[in-house]
């Protein structure tokens, strides 16, 4: 009989990877075996379920004919529970195999490491990224700009670039973890003694250390000190978006990767143009005989002064578009519109002659 994975792990069919796996991690904490009320048969069918659902390919093949679609009786449903733990630790597993991030779950959920992580990866510290906020002319978002922008941070030291030594002496394999910048601790858990992989407290992850440290820094490798940086600010940056420049933010102690500088933009008011989008609106007054007649008018747009054409009849709010005067689209080299509204102007004042004319008018208009 057809086993229904999502009714097992609670989804629905359109669950996305993501709330698959949260499904999953719930479920295994509930039912794992050497937890009270545990069931060693759910949990074992919720792995089943999990490594199906979270393979696109076996997911879409599930759709379409069920879970015998492999003639198998589930993924690794044969084994017993050591098993299981132990091919979670990375160790030998009879009845049990992961799949792709399984076994990366199963270290957050129980401490212990595995999946495709190597212990003898390194896992060294990253420095803080940093977000400063930029003012900005209207026409600069529009167009793009360079600013110089100030910044006070940890940075690498000069004097030893970054790793830590004194110039002259020499880096040596770290004792504690035999280069690896890992050690393994052994961690007691409501599931049993488990082994654990953590950095390196001697090396800070590096796997090594220099013979002398470096009097500047005092063996960090960072210091504080003033940075300038120019930042080139995109054309069609909106008010709120922020510009990534990867590696700029603090430089992280013992020769870590940098943070990032995010640079935000806050765009001035302008009493001329207002931006809704990539298009500018703005307007102009135009005279009662020019919005009967019609006119040829100038008008301003973030290029400079163009010519408008403005049809006969016209009526107060109306709007007419200037196509491409607007906002660069972020990234590519078009241009949104510019739309004037029409404001017609009604004098409050006129000679008694143009009062006469008017009321002449007034029965034809």
């Amino acid at each position: 009989m057809s086993k229904d994975y999502y009714k097992i792990l609670g989804v629905e069919k359109n669950a996305t990877a993501d709330e698959i796996k949260k499904a999953f991690k719930k479920s295994a904490m509930q039912h794992h075996p050497d937890r009270p009320g545990g069931d060693e048969k759910k949990f074992k069918e919720a792995n089943e379920a999990y490594q199906v659902l979270s393979d696109a390919d076996k997911r879409a093949k599930y759709d379409q004919f069920g879970s015998d679609f492999e003639q198998q009786g589930g993924f690794g449903g044969g084994g017993s529970w050591d098993d299981f733990m132990r091919s979670a630790r990375g160790q030998q597993g009879g009845g049990f195999q992961f799949e792709g991030d399984l076994g990366d779950i199963f270290g957050e959920m129980f401490g212990f490491g595995g999946g495709g992580r190597s212990r003898g990866a390194s896992r060294q510290s990253r420095g803080h990224d940093i977000q400063v906020d930029v003012e900005l002319e209207f026409k600069e978002a529009a167009f793009g700009v360079e600013k110089n922008i100030h910044l006070r941070k940890q940075s690498t030291c000069d004097v030893c670039s970054g790793n830590g030594a004194e110039p002259g002496s020499k880096l040596d394999t770290c004792s504690t973890c035999k280069g690896q910048g890992q050690v393994v601790q052994m961690q007691r858990t409501f599931l049993g003694a488990m082994q654990t992989v953590v950095t390196c407290n001697d090396c800070q992850g590096r796997g090594q250390k220099p013979s002398k440290k470096c009097k500047h820094c005092n063996g960090t490798g960072v210091v504080q000190k003033d940075q300038n940086i120019t930042v080139k600010i995109p054309a069609g940056i909106d008010e709120g978006e922020s510009v990534r420049l990867t590696g700029y933010g603090e430089a992280a102690a013992h020769g870590g990767q940098s943070g990032d500088l995010y640079v935000r933009a806050h765009i001035k008011p302008n009493k001329f143009f207002h931006r809704e989008g990539f298009d500018v609106f703005t307007e102009s007054e135009i005279s009662f005989p020019q919005a009967v007649l019609g006119d040829k008018i100038e008008v301003e747009t973030i290029d400079g002064p163009v010519k408008l054409v403005v049809p006969e009849g016209i009526e107060s709010g109306q709007m007419i578009k200037i196509k491409g005067h607007g906002i660069t689209h972020l990234g590519r080299t078009s241009r949104g519109d510019q739309l004037v509204k029409i404001k017609i102007r009604v004098p409050k004042r006129f000679s008694r002659e143009v009062r006469k004319k008017l009321e002449e008018l007034k029965g034809d208009l």
